[in-house]
């Protein structure tokens, strides 16, 4: 067996960027234009929230990257998919009457994203030394980020400048640049000694223990509630007429700038998490995202309101992400840290799929004004909540500083 290669963490950024690209096109750029073709607000963000759903589903074929082929054959495999699929979202006919067809193609195109991230995570765990994985895991998110606003924000600009088959084709053509990073990279071969069912046992034993925890259980059901989930930003480009915001501004904004911003945001709120600790973070945070919203949904609708909003919602959006990471690594311990990790950050994605279809429906049945106050009433509703629940479980020492 040769001895393993290491490579350099950077090499992240690139490898998840299609995982991001396609994300992002079918997060900002799809219902931007779906609602410009016909299609309802809450149909768009039905459509998009059905993409984001194929996160919550991720840990069932997670080992399958593990077992099966090689790492490098799974991700080849995976970006291939990533671009069929996104070249099929433009060979559609945007017509209302095609809603399910689109839903089932979104929703397919966002599974083979996920399948981008399993090899990639075996890449990070087999070819980056101990001492370099948390610089890893931030170019990780930096390639996430980075690659969902170019998704959202160059995709929409080609499908606004020139048409939406020359944004999947530039799109497409940026996967396959990305992705030939994975040549640089040692293969990793598959664990035949493991079986795909024996995997499924253990994540199943491993919940089982976890929910035996009334801490671990406190932070399960947490995580489920709305709070921080940032579900506007799956929602921004749909709604942007009402600020009467430009294409070239959602582009912007929604984009390049807002991943930036909400990257800063990330770091900022680590920071926190490490300063304040995980509770303080997460509830904290979750406060500060809902009064963005009031605060946006209370001035005049303008466009410059509408980039100030957006880029601040971003912002306290990647806070609160960064608080929901920290959040888990606190509840998962150490022991298969690797699978009860999959398995809580796909039970995260919940809040941001039904959070995204409740934001759609009452713009529809309202406006944004109300969607956005809204989404901000659940928010502080379920953090004022938690907080009685937390204070109760603290009085009766059920937080330990650690959890084993």
């Amino acid at each position: 067996m040769p001895k393993p290669t290491y490579t350099k963490p950077f090499y992240f950024l690139f490898l998840v960027l299609p995982t991001g690209i396609s994300s992002g096109f079918v997060t900002v750029t799809l219902p931007y234009l779906l609602t410009h073709r016909g299609f309802s607000v809450t149909a768009a963000t039905i459509i998009a929230a059905a993409g984001v759903s194929a996160n919550i589903w991720r840990f069932v074929w997670g080992p399958l990257a593990d077992l099966t082929l090689t790492l490098r054959k799974w991700y080849g495999i995976a970006v291939l998919a990533t671009i069929i699929t996104l070249l099929a979202l433009c060979f559609i006919h945007f017509n209302p009457k095609d809603t399910i067809l689109l839903t089932v193609l979104v929703f397919v195109s966002q599974v083979a994203g996920t399948f981008v991230m399993l090899p990639v995570g075996g890449f990070m765990a087999n070819r980056i030394e101990a001492h370099h994985k948390g610089r890893a895991s931030g170019w990780f998110q930096a390639g996430n980020v980075g690659g969902t606003g170019l998704g959202g924000g160059v995709g929409l600009w080609l499908a606004s400048h020139y048409n939406i088959t020359i944004a999947a084709i530039g799109l497409c053509v940026m996967c396959i640049l990305s992705g030939l990073v994975v040549l640089l990279i040692q293969d990793v071969a598959s664990d035949k000694e493991k079986s795909f069912e024996g995997e499924l046992g253990l994540m199943g034993k491993d919940l089982l223990e976890m929910i035996k925890i009334p801490i671990v259980l406190f932070v399960i059901i947490l995580i489920l509630l709305p709070i921080g989930s940032g579900a506007a930003n799956n929602v921004w480009s749909a709604i942007a007429d009402d600020w009467k915001a430009s294409a070239d501004r959602v582009a912007l904004v929604t984009g390049i700038v807002g991943g930036i911003v909400g990257g800063v945001g990330s770091i900022a709120g680590g920071f926190i998490a490490d300063r304040f600790g995980n509770w303080v973070a997460y509830l904290g945070i979750g406060v500060l995202c809902a009064l963005v919203t009031v605060i946006m949904a209370l001035l005049p609708y303008h466009p410059d309101v509408y980039t100030g909003g957006v880029l601040a919602y971003n912002f306290t959006t990647g806070m609160a992400y960064a608080a929901f990471s920290s959040m888990l690594l606190y509840a998962i311990g150490k022991k298969n840290a690797s699978t009860k990790y999959s398995l809580l950050s796909s039970f995260g994605n919940l809040p941001v799929m039904y959070m995204t279809a409740f934001d759609g429906w009452i713009h529809d049945k309202h406006s944004s004004k109300y969607m956005l106050v809204a989404e901000a009433v659940v928010g502080i509703l379920f953090v004022l909540i938690s907080a009685v629940v937390l204070k109760r479980m603290m009085m009766k020492k059920l937080v330990p500083e650690i959890v084993e």
